[in-house]
């Protein structure tokens, strides 16, 4: 995909520059450095070094102080406005599914069906369903022990059963909405959120087959180790077995597989719904369309998804008011950190957009002729890289690509989120607290961690550019 010849010059609807473009591209360069600085050799919370390095490229692009603040200020506000909301009602629902013993129900189901050549596919199904609610530190605990598990009692090596699963569990944390970064690459380059889901999952289906089943046969041959001697405690029928989490459900009671399922999948068809029925009605307004258009809309999709583990999970698990008052609140503290990343990378956005650099850099990339799809993913693979943060990625690449997207149609937007996305997950590596996370559960080594998890990560990223490139030639 590129621009096309007639597209109208992105400057005329830009504001006026604060500065010289010498003097804005030594801002935006410098001010990069600082946060990359900040966040990897002076371990600064990436809230911070996100918050000075805006305010810094503000002041240094020629804005007045105050008017930097504002400026960040107006962008957070934004954000958060857009974000925030949909941010902790996600975390409230994957917390109900967990402490419900929804999430186990999934797991059993779909791998007592499964034979020894049918698991890691299996794996990875379960991955994917997981991962679509749930944000990616939860998923990791929620899976690692089944994985564990699942090896040791079907004496399967750990590679041919982990690989897979987390494959699942990354490519949805990184390409499909509702997952932060996803979501506010889709608000910050105002792309379609229901083509966006259609197109992410569309893309995540062969990036999982390649990075998951059949990357984990080679996995295992290069790091052919057994399972962990960890979670070997006999089971019970509680939601506790696997998940190590707090549940609160009664004993031997959890919700159906068909309940389960029907949560995680609600939210996705109401959006995907949408979508469909704008594309085939794109200009009526009202009646039907206009219901659909309500019950689509984002916010609502997912406190209905809400409302619905809140009265089905609950009953079926013999959940007390209380049980689902305390599951509920205790899902919001621990997304407080994402919630500010997010609204200081959109405070980062407006102040690249209001001193007129993301005007330069869109007419920059312009005149290049190169694929926005490529340049995206390569600067959100490049942050990742030094940053050790998807989140982080993501949306400081959807500020700097924010204007270059004005003028593309809808479909092409939603491919650009797709390649930040893609490029947000790319060379996992010492810097990436997940890299710690898989390594120590499953105990490897760094060479081994490099040689598996880093690998797959690598390949969820070069098989996702690939193919919203492909994407790019037909839509």
């Amino acid at each position: 995909m590129h621009f096309s010849p007639s597209t109208p010059s992105l400057a005329t609807a830009a504001v006026q520059p604060s500065g010289g473009d010498a003097q804005l591209i030594i801002a935006a360069l410098a001010g990069i450095a600082v946060i990359i600085v900040l966040i990897t050799w002076l371990k600064v919370h990436p809230f911070l070094a996100l918050t000075i390095g805006s305010l810094g490229v503000g002041i240094g692009a020629g804005l007045a102080p105050g008017d930097a603040v504002t400026s960040f200020g107006a962008g957070f506000g934004a954000t958060m406005t857009s974000v925030g909301i949909l941010v902790g009602l996600g975390a409230m629902f994957g917390k109900l599914l967990v402490d419900s013993g929804g999430a186990d129900r999934i797991v059993d189901n779909l791998v007592a069906r499964s034979s020894p050549r049918s698991l890691p596919w299996t794996m990875a199904l379960i991955g994917a369903l997981i991962g679509l609610p749930m944000f990616f530190e939860v998923g990791v605990v929620l899976l690692v022990p089944v994985v564990i598990l699942v090896a040791r009692r079907t004496k399967t090596p750990i590679m041919r059963i982990a690989i897979p699963a987390l494959a699942g569990l990354s490519v949805m944390h990184g390409l499909v909405p509702p997952h932060p970064g996803p979501l506010v690459a889709v608000t910050t380059l105002g792309a379609n959120l229901g083509l966006t889901i259609a197109l992410g999952v569309a893309l995540a289906i062969p990036t999982v087959i390649i990075a998951g089943p059949l990357f984990g046969r080679i996995a295992a041959r290069w790091v052919p180790i057994p399972a962990p001697a960890l979670f070997d405690a006999p089971r019970d029928d509680s939601s506790q077995a696997l998940t190590g989490s707090a549940a609160v459900a009664a004993p031997g009671r959890r919700p159906s597989f068909a309940v389960a399922v029907a949560g995680v999948l609600l939210p996705v068809a109401l959006m995907l719904l949408r979508a469909v029925w704008d594309a085939v009605e794109p200009e009526a307004t009202g009646g039907i369309k206009g219901f659909f258009d309500f019950l689509g809309t984002p916010m609502i999709a997912l406190g209905i998804a809400v409302v619905y583990g809140m009265v089905f999970f609950a009953r079926s698990a013999g959940m007390s008011r209380d049980d689902v008052q305390s599951s509920v609140s205790s899902a919001l503290p621990a997304i407080a950190g994402i919630l500010l990343i997010v609204g200081a990378g959109g405070g980062f956005k407006q102040v690249l957009i209001d001193t007129g650099i993301g005007t330069l850099i869109a007419n920059a990339i312009s005149d290049s002729g190169v694929s926005v799809i490529l340049v995206a993913w390569f600067v959100a693979a490049l942050v990742r890289v030094a940053t050790g943060s998807a989140t982080v990625a993501t949306v400081t690449a959807a500020g700097i690509l924010a204007p270059v997207t004005a003028h593309l149609a809808s479909g092409e937007v939603s491919l650009v989120v797709l390649a930040i996305g893609a490029g947000s997950l790319f060379l996992s590596h010492v810097n990436d607290a997940g890299f710690w996370l898989i390594k120590e559960y499953l105990g490897l080594s760094v060479g081994q961690t490099l040689k598996s998890w880093t690998v797959m990560e690598c390949l969820i990223s070069v098989v996702g550019l690939a193919g919203a490139l492909l994407l790019g030639l037909v839509i």
